[in-house]
C-alpha cells in the first residue's frame, strides 16, 4: 500500500511537467466583440467578468491552473468555450454565426448554464443575478436582432435624460 501510494505521488509529480498549450494565436483586437459593439460599462463588466475566460483570447488564469490536472480541465473548458464561439475574433465571424451564437447566449443564460456553475465556485464575479441576466441576455438579443443601441443612440438617449431633467 505504501509503495503505491508512492508511485502515485511520485506519477503525480512528474505530471506538474506535462502542461496544456496556453498561448494565443495572433489577433486582431480590434475585431474583439467588445471593441466592435461598444457596450455599455456595466455590460463590458459582465462580459469580462462571466464570459471572457473561455470565450475569448484574454483568459486570466487562476492560481489552481499551475496544478496538473486541474489545469488540463480549464485548458479543456477554455478550448471547448472558444470552440463554440470566440469574442476575440467576433468581427470575422459571418453575421449568420454571430446571430447563432447570440441566440445560444441567450437561451444558455436564460437557463443558468452559462457562465458554467464550476466557473463561479472560484469566481464570484460571474454569478449573475436576474437583474445582470436579463441585462447580458437583452446585449446579446440586440445583437441577434439588430436592434440593440449604439454608441450614438446611447449618446442621444443621455442627452435627451439630461434635457427632460433641466
Amino acid at each position: 500500500m505504501k509503495r503505491l501510494l508512492l508511485i502515485l505521488l511520485l506519477l503525480l509529480g512528474l505530471a506538474q511537467f506535462i502542461r496544456p498549450d496556453t498561448s494565443v494565436p495572433d489577433y486582431d483586437p480590434a475585431q474583439d466583440l467588445i471593441a466592435m459593439t461598444k457596450p455599455m460599462p456595466a455590460v463590458e463588466q459582465l462580459l469580462r467578468a462571466a464570459c471572457y475566460d473561455c470565450h475569448s483570447y484574454e483568459t486570466q488564469y487562476p492560481w489552481y491552473d499551475r496544478i496538473t490536472p486541474v489545469n488540463w480541465w480549464v485548458q479543456g473548458h477554455v478550448d471547448h468555450g472558444r470552440e463554440e464561439g470566440n469574442f476575440s475574433r467576433w468581427g470575422e465571424l459571418p453575421e449568420k454565426k454571430r446571430r447563432h451564437f447570440a441566440e445560444e447566449a441567450v437561451e444558455l443564460i436564460a437557463e443558468g448554464e452559462m457562465p458554467l456553475t464550476e466557473y463561479t465556485w472560484t469566481h464570484a464575479e460571474a454569478r449573475l443575478d436576474a437583474g445582470q441576466k436579463k441585462l447580458l441576455m437583452d446585449f446579446f438579443n440586440g445583437l441577434m436582432t439588430g436592434t440593440r443601441p449604439g454608441p450614438a443612440a446611447r449618446q442621444q438617449r443621455a442627452h435627451d435624460e439630461h434635457e427632460e431633467r433641466d
